[in-house]
């Protein structure tokens, strides 16, 4: 069993190593990180349950480990156009979408994107006003946030039936980031950011965990990018 040394040990490396692959300029953030909140949040059965709800003939999981320029929402409704399109109703259609690693910042409100600085850390612009967004812009999206007029948010698409789960290992690692960048208490932050989730995102354990749990549901693979 690991102490709590060497988890907090093994959690700094994790986040380092996701630093350099994908935010160079926080590395110096990671390497100073210390703690992380605990697992306190998450009910694993109601995790497992969630996957009940996939439903239908046609079954995808989209791997959002990005922001990746909104795809991960983007590809999701186009999922449900291109079936719709070729005879399937929604009824008989599930897009899930995991959003883990960095793609986590796309399950918070606008709330949380005011009060930390969630488009900055992500690297997310603001399309109307070039700076990092201060609101959640994939949700219920306005003229000029996503690619096409037609796409689709999240709050549209799960009402299509659409899933959308997050990860709560990552969403610890980068409360901790936030909560060093700011001065305050990493759990308080992690506390905040679970808060504001929005509606019907599922918290899970982890991004891959939930990625395997969708194909062992009859879900297909896609990596939510170009």
């Amino acid at each position: 069993m690991k102490t709590n040394k060497s988890r907090r040990s093994f959690f700094a490396t994790l986040a380092l190593g996701v630093s350099a692959s994908a935010f160079p300029k926080m590395v110096k953030e990671f390497e100073n990180m210390e703690t992380l909140p605990e697992f306190n949040n998450l009910d694993t059965k109601d995790a497992e349950e969630w996957f009940k709800k996939i439903k239908g003939t046609h079954r995808i999981a989209y791997d959002g480990s990005t922001p990746h320029g909104t795809l991960p929402i983007v590809w999701n409704w186009a999922f449900y156009e291109s079936n719709n399109q070729t005879g399937s109703p929604d009824s008989d259609i599930t897009a899930m979408t995991v959003l883990r690693h960095s793609g986590i910042a796309y399950a918070f409100n606008s709330n949380v994107w005011k009060k930390y600085p969630i488009g900055k850390v992500f690297e997310i612009n603001d399309n109307s006003t070039g700076e990092p967004s201060q609101r959640n812009t994939v949700y219920d999206p306005q003229k000029g946030d996503l690619p096409l007029p037609q796409v689709e948010g999240i709050k549209r698409l799960q009402e299509r039936g659409a899933l959308f789960c997050i990860c709560n290992l990552a969403t610890q690692v980068y409360s901790g980031v936030i909560a060093n960048q700011m001065g305050l208490d990493a759990k308080d932050v992690y506390e905040d950011m679970i808060d504001g989730l929005l509606p019907g995102v599922e918290l899970v354990p982890s991004g891959v965990w939930a990625l395997g749990r969708a194909q062992e549901n009859g879900c297909g693979y896609i990596f939510a990018g170009n």
